[in-house]
């Protein structure tokens, strides 16, 4: 196996944990809203997966750079 392989790897590896995190703690919190005050669900959908979307793009941007990387 050679560095760059590796490099992948942990570029895509290191880069996902975060958004992984992320996400969860975006969809923990949008439950325990809905849970509290459930008429409010319409309000925390929007707004949650928005947040979802965003933490993803940074798990995008990892695997970018992950292909990039000769």
């Amino acid at each position: 196996m050679d560095l760059t392989t590796l490099a992948k790897a942990l570029a895509i590896g290191i880069g996902s944990i975060g958004p992984a995190l992320a996400i969860g703690k975006i969809g923990s919190k949008a439950m325990e809203a809905i849970g509290r005050n459930p008429e409010a669900a319409g309000k925390v959908l929007v707004p949650m997966l928005l947040a979802a979307a965003f933490a993803e793009a940074i798990a995008i941007y990892a695997l970018v750079i992950a292909f990039s990387i000769k």
